[in-house]
């Protein structure tokens, strides 16, 4: 019974037992003495304040009041006399070493204190029959051991006493009667063993790889698994004591340790496990740690005050995101992250973040991970949404420091917060459109001003505050920033002006950009900040010298980065994967190849796109041998020993991202291009289902109706291509066997490294090569060759390419050793300057162009922006959804099918090249349904989403666009025509499109083109019966034509024309100054089936449209610097007779194709760098107005639901006649847009709406809207509207209104029309369509707020618009006041509640924030 009151901790009842002992057994002194004393002990320590809290208060001593020093004798004497109870005897021994290290005689304490029980008792065989006391006597021996052995400095003997006593703790979580003294002393144990091994552990991190470097920890977790039920949650095991929660901090330090130093599992006092892989068994023991420590610390913390820190979770929380970069990283796979892998990774992880949220107060290391954690899981706008509050507090936080002078120890530190910013800009222009761009470049402008201040040194107390007051970021510390941070924020800057030069609306202002991000990047490359051959860096710098044509500097940039050697850091494995460095290098050799490829270099640009894969040594490391199932395989693939047969291992390509996999394929692509341009389409052709076997291998098989592990050649190439070729058709840029007769194919191309290329035919002259032979003499005249201009046969390259450069295409030669004291941005020249100009150009459109090099450079608003290489620390792995992931996969192999369609067409094989078409056209249908099925509503048709190079409709447009070239190659023009304009539908600034109808619509106008006859011809020998596309030629040749497009007249028109010289604006001008009055002298057309060529009108019209089509592409639309949009403009200032003109438009061609790669710039971007954006809409602001009621009803049966709302009306017609005050009294006019419906609900004598111009919208209008404005006299506005097939292609008609103003106001004609204020009057759809634009173009809302009577409705407004001032589910709206109101209308609107008729309404104005 005194047993079980001890075991108990019922110490009242022991003085009793004692003397009931005594009484009964008076010869067991030995127990009775030592029951006393541990009473005495145990009591003293309760009333005892603790003396040292880094230990026990039961172990601190002395203990104050403790009276039995004089006892000590006695309780020798009895130990000594005791002889008949071992375990008595145990005890007391115990007892007695506890007396003397309570009062601190440690020395003594440990000679006293008894050893394990059996050692001290050899004869007492059977140890499983002690008494629980015992046990806890054992348990407080061991404790109170190790700890005069840690305290006398011997820390190694104590931990091995604490580990040999580790089995006898096994009755502790195995018997369910485990009392409190048991438990008491066994957390004790536990909790000084842990924290000595952790001690340990951090002073020696050798320790790491012993085995049972976890015992304490894991005897610690059974422990407390045995405790469930009990109150064991959380707190103190003791007073003085560390919580329990350190101990579980300690063992998820140890934990995390072993996990980011990568070292073995300790497999000593584990638990048994289901999971195979050592790794797996790590993570599921680092998870359930986390979640303990995890719910013991948040239930233990309160959420601070504002002037409290919370550093223990902070602390926390870094380690977790420290944990997490690890296993979100290269180097651990899928499968040993357990049951959901990444994505409950990254999910579970943004929990334990939100969680510290409510914990701290305003922390930005928690915002700060929650950006991180959010972009990693591809959730782009709660990513950004967490930086704004990031941005927010920083600064604000920043600039009370700079204020007060007080450092505040929870903020970000300076470098933290400008690598925060900088991977910001990354993301945003990695992965958004031109939305995310902007953000970018704002951000980009703070850096620079940041920069600006720091350029001189140090910036001064008073220099920050200013910088506060003016809401610009400031540093609080008082040393500089470290070199790599400076390097970073330089490169984000350059990031960010770069991105924006392509994506602004503002032409003029791109070379400025431009040169600001030349600096920027070649300042963040200096060796004295530190990066060195930063991928990144290097990347950057490069593609934008490229894109200025400075192919020198740039190719001989990124060789130096290549060449140079740099010590691998195995310890980056763990994040970045395998060959983590040759992978980063993979978009570098890619660039390389294209840049040397626009200088001819065919043979080391074949070579650089080798290197790519041969700098993995093996081939068998890239692809492994996993199983291709396909019929042909590239070389590297065979020397893989990639055979079929199964899986048998995996290669580096199975670690990559897609856009890594899309890099290598874009390589591949680059390859046949190269192959193409130097040995033919034919021999493209036989290589061509290379790119399917490397996509399968790549990709995996995407479920298509085409068996894509088994391409095949289609029979009709087969009995193309010679037997000999089909043979050998595994021949490639890859292989070296023979694809043509007496030449093998890497003596062609991959020559030896000291030898010039040989027999590599020059570059042909087009056959349908420019007219103009362009000279410096602009009074030279033109001699024509030809009719007119006409692009190439194989309609990729022009004559106008220049055929050969001095060693351009011998072997490449070593760059220039970097300086002692330069960088690798030394190559880009001194702020960014280029070789010597080429000479001076004629001028377009009257505007002299310079050097292309330095200045005056415009870029592609829409053009891929590749400057944001993501490899590296800066950004974490993102891993997209597999929706996105298959939908990005689907449209990559479309890309693959309609290049290899390029192949077979211009290889003249059209029944394989339309197989092909139709190949990729099923792909983007399967890939229109699924984004239709989609419920979530993230993704759209018209729209790239994030981490998207191209939307569904550009897919579509480039299928159609294919389509057409086709057939163009078929000679079925009309049907060429016909699928341009379907691309153009799809996507009406479809570059490729827009040049080959144009091309059409000016041999229409040319009468090279002719339309089929009415009635087909009886002659069999000219029948068309044949090819009903095919046009009838003339029979006699009709009078040349020099009628002048639209926008491109000169003053005094009228008068050339009375001269005879024939200069027409358009078809409609000649008719007016030609005697339109007079009908009788235009010539009366033949019947139709007489007609031997299309009416003057129809084909200035064609003309017309080409040169509008045109104009826009190459000004601002995609294709500025598309080179055959120069080429076929030109044909169309040739054309029109405008030799001077065309001239300059072929100077620009020349330039453009001297700069130009076997592929286009933007194909690297795969890598990992900027998004391709190509859709960038017109600089239109549109302004939606309508009436709706509480719940935005606005129609009921096609018309309104309400009547004799005069007023209201008035107030409508107002507003949309009132011009801008900047146009006010011009004879400019305001565009209503409106869709058919609504136009057909308009009574007929109200339609057209006077003094407006009239656009309706409708499905059916197969042809485009005119390209010319109407003036606000014309008779053309009161005659019917301007029809639309859809709301983009009426703001692209208005777009390309606004350039022809802008034309005619450069060249001073007397007409001056503007396009005013644009609104969108109804009805639902389009109002749905308005709302999915781009805020800048669709950006304010005129409501009329119909309140009372309630009107039944059949038709509602898309977007709900709530009557307290902000839109249902979406912060994009916020209601304005009535100033603004008034000011937008031009007059002072009543306020407040109308009646009129019985119903009463309220005029409202929103605006997109």
């Amino acid at each position: 019974m005194l047993d079980d009151a001890r075991c108990e901790e019922n110490w009242d009842a022991v003085p009793e037992l004692v003397r009931k002992v005594r009484k009964h057994a008076p010869d067991r002194i030995c127990l009775t003495l030592t029951a006393e004393i541990e009473l005495a002990i145990t009591r003293a320590c309760q009333k005892a304040a603790p003396q040292d809290t880094d230990r026990p208060s039961t172990a601190g001593g002395p203990a104050v009041g403790i009276e039995v020093a004089s006892h000590i004798p006695n309780l020798i004497t009895a130990i000594e006399n005791e002889t008949q109870h071992p375990e008595e005897s145990f005890q007391a021994k115990v007892c007695l070493g506890w007396l003397h290290w309570v009062m601190k005689d440690y020395p003594i304490a440990l000679v006293r204190l008894p050893k394990n029980f059996d050692l001290e008792y050899p004869q007492c065989d059977n140890l499983d029959t002690l008494s629980e006391w015992t046990k806890v006597c054992a348990l407080k021996s061991t404790y109170l051991r190790a700890n005069c052995l840690a305290r006398d400095g011997q820390r190694d003997m104590a931990m091995a006493a604490f580990e040999a006593a580790l089995p006898s703790l096994s009755s502790v979580w195995t018997t369910k009667t485990a009392r409190h003294q048991l438990r008491y002393w066994a957390e004790l144990f536990l909790t000084e063993y842990c924290m000595l091994a952790s001690q340990a552990i951090r002073e020696n991190d050798e320790l790491l790889s012993d085995p049972n470097c976890l015992a304490s920890f894991r005897t610690w977790s059974k422990y407390w698994a045995s405790a469930k039920g009990q109150p064991l949650a959380g707190g103190y095991g003791f007073r003085g004591s560390v919580p329990r929660r350190q101990v579980w901090s300690e063992y998820y330090h140890v934990l995390s340790e072993l996990l980011q130093r990568d070292l073995p599992f300790p497999t000593g006092y584990s638990e048994p496990s289901n999971d195979s892989s050592a790794r797996s068994q790590l993570r599921a023991e680092l998870k359930k740690v986390e979640i303990i420590f995890q719910g013991l610390l948040y239930t233990e913390t309160k959420f601070p005050r504002a002037d409290e820190q919370r550093t223990e979770v902070e602390q926390f929380v870094d380690r977790v995101m420290q944990n997490w970069i690890i296993l979100n990283g290269h180097g651990w796979k899928e499968q040993d992250l357990g049951k959901g892998g990444r994505d409950t990774l990254s999910h579970g992880t943004l929990d334990t973040l939100y969680g510290a949220a409510t914990k701290t107060y305003h922390s930005t290391s928690v915002l700060r991970h929650l950006f991180t954690v959010h972009l990693a899981v591809a959730e782009f706008d709660l990513a950004f949404a967490a930086f704004d509050s990031y941005l927010d507090i920083i600064k604000k936080s920043k600039a009370r420091v700079a204020k007060t002078g007080h450092l505040e120890p929870a903020l970000d530190d300076d470098a933290t917060m400008l690598e925060t910013i900088s991977a910001c800009i990354a993301a945003l222009c990695r992965f958004g459109g031109r939305d995310a761009a902007e953000k970018a470049y704002h951000l980009g402008l703070q850096l620079e001003n940041l920069l600006e201040r720091l350029a001189n040194g140090k910036v001064s107390a008073e220099e920050n505050l200013n910088a506060a007051k003016d809401g610009h970021l400031v540093l609080t510390a008082a040393e500089l920033l470290p070199p790599r941070a400076l390097a970073l924020t330089y490169q984000a800057a350059g990031l960010a002006n770069a991105q924006w030069a392509r994506m602004t609306y503002d032409s003029e202002s791109r070379t400025h950009f431009q040169q600001k991000a030349v600096h920027c990047l070649s300042k963040s490359l200096s060796p004295e900040l530190g990066l060195g051959v930063d991928v990144r860096g290097v990347f950057a710098l490069g593609t934008l010298l490229a894109e200025q044509r400075n192919l020198h500097y740039a190719i001989n940039l990124v060789k130096t980065a290549l060449l140079e050697d740099v010590d691998i850091d195995e310890s980056q494995e763990l994040y970045r994967g395998p060959c983590w460095r040759e992978r980063s290098l993979i978009p570098l050799w890619h660039l390389l190849a294209l840049m040397l490829s626009a200088q001819e270099d065919y043979v080391m640009a074949a070579r650089a796109c080798e290197g790519a894969m041969e700098q993995f040594k093996d081939p068998f490391i890239l692809f492994g041998t996993r199983s291709l199932n396909g019929a042909y395989q590239s070389e590297h693939l065979n020397e893989a020993g990639v055979e079929d047969g199964g899986y048998t291992s995996q290669g580096i390509v199975d670690e990559m991202d897609d856009f890594e996999k899309e890099s290598l394929l874009e390589i591949k692509m680059t390859q046949l291009a190269i192959l193409e341009l130097v040995e033919g389409p034919t021999v493209a052709v036989n290589a061509s289902s290379e790119l399917l076997t490397l996509f399968t291998r790549l990709f995996g098989d995407l479920d298509q109706k085409v068996e894509l592990t088994k391409p095949e050649l289609p029979r009709t190439a087969t009995t193309a291509v010679a037997k000999e070729q089909t043979r050998n058709r595994r021949a490639s840029v890859f292989g070296s066997r023979s694809v043509r007769s007496g030449r093998g194919m890497r003596q062609s191309i991959f020559g030896s490294h000291d030898k010039n290329l040989t027999g590599i035919p020059p570059v042909p002259q087009a056959p349908g090569a420019p007219a103009i032979q362009v000279t410096n003499n602009e009074n030279a005249q033109s001699k024509r060759k030809s009719h007119s201009l006409s692009r190439s046969a194989s309609g990729r390259r022009h004559s106008l390419r220049r055929k050969s450069r001095s060693g351009s295409q011998g072997a490449i030669e070593a760059p220039p050793p970097m300086p002692v004291n330069g960088s690798l941005a030394d190559y880009a020249g001194k702020d960014g300057a280029a070789a010597a100009p080429p000479p001076e150009e004629p001028s377009i459109d009257g505007v002299q162009r310079t050097n292309s090099f330095d200045s005056n450079e415009e870029y592609n608003d829409g053009e891929a922006s590749v400057l944001a290489q993501v490899y590296g620390s800066l950004l974490p792995v993102i891993h997209f959804s597999q929706e996105h992931s298959k939908r990005k996969r689907k449209a990559i192999l479309i890309k693959v099918w309609l290049t290899i369609a390029g192949f077979y067409r211009r290889a003249g094989l059209v029944a394989d090249a339309q197989q092909a078409c139709t190949e990729a056209q099923n792909i983007v249908e399967a890939l229109e349904a699924e984004i239709l099925n989609d419920t979530t509503g993230d993704v759209s048709l018209r729209e790239a989403g994030w981490g998207e190079t191209k939307s569904t409709e550009e897919l579509y447009a480039d299928v159609w666009a294919e389509k057409g070239y086709l057939s163009v190659a078929c000679g079925k023009p009309y049907e060429a025509r016909a699928d341009f304009e379907t691309a153009l539908m799809h996507f009406p600034d479809h570059a490729a499109a827009i040049v080959g109808l144009s091309d059409i619509l000016l041999d229409i106008y040319s009468e090279k083109l002719l339309p089929p006859p009415v009635v087909p011809s009886f002659n069999l020998e000219d029948s068309i019966l044949s090819d009903n596309s095919s046009p009838l030629q003339a029979t006699t040749k009709s009078p040349e034509l020099r009628l002048q497009p639209l926008g491109l007249s000169t003053a005094r028109m009228e008068s050339k024309l009375d001269k005879g010289e024939g200069n027409l604006e358009n078809g409609m001008a000649a008719l007016k100054l030609k005697g339109a009055s007079s009908p009788n002298k235009c010539p009366e057309l033949p019947p139709p089936h007489k007609a031997t060529s299309l009416p003057l009108h129809d084909r200035l019209t064609a003309r017309d449209r080409a040169y509008g089509l045109l104009s826009g592409l190459t000004k601002l639309g995609t294709g500025w610097n598309n080179s055959e949009a120069w080429f076929t403009l030109a044909r169309a200032y040739q054309e029109s007779g405008q030799v001077d003109k065309a001239k300059g438009a072929l100077w620009w061609c020349v330039e453009l194709e001297d700069g130009r790669g076997a592929r286009e710039w933007t194909c690297v971007d795969a890598g990992g760098y900027t998004k391709n954006m190509s859709a960038i809409l017109p600089s239109i602001e549109l302004t939606l107005v309508l009436a709706a009621t509480r719940d935005m009803g606005i129609g009921l049966n096609g018309g309104l639901p309400w009547t004799g709302l005069k007023k209201e009306m008035a107030y409508f017609a107002r507003v949309t006649k009132r011009l801008p005050s900047q146009l006010a009294g011009t004879k400019a006019l305001n565009a209503v847009i409106m869709g058919r419906k609504t136009w057909e609900s308009i009574p007929p004598k109200f339609r057209p709406l006077k003094g407006r111009l009239n656009i309706v919208i409708s499905r059916s209008v197969t042809s485009s809207p005119p390209l010319s404005f109407p003036s606000s006299s014309s008779s053309e506005v009161e005659e019917g509207p301007v029809m639309a097939s859809s709301l983009e292609q009426a703001i692209e008609y208005l777009h390309l209104c606004q350039q022809q103003q802008q034309q005619q106001q450069q060249q001073q004609q007397e007409e001056q029309q503007k396009v005013g204020k644009v609104f969108v009057i109804g009805g639902g759809q389009i109002y749905g369509a308005a709302l999915k634009l781009p805020k800048e173009v669709s950006k304010r809302i005129l409501l009329t707020r119909v309140l009372s009577p309630e009107f039944e409705c059949d038709t509602f407004f898309p977007l709900e618009l709530k009557e307290e001032g902000e839109a249902s589910g979406s912060e994009e709206w916020v209601r304005k006041c009535k100033e603004e109101l008034d000011q937008f209308v031009g007059e002072e609107i009543p306020e407040g509640l109308q009646v009129e008729n019985g119903t009463e309404y309220e005029f409202q104005m929103w605006e997109r924030r």
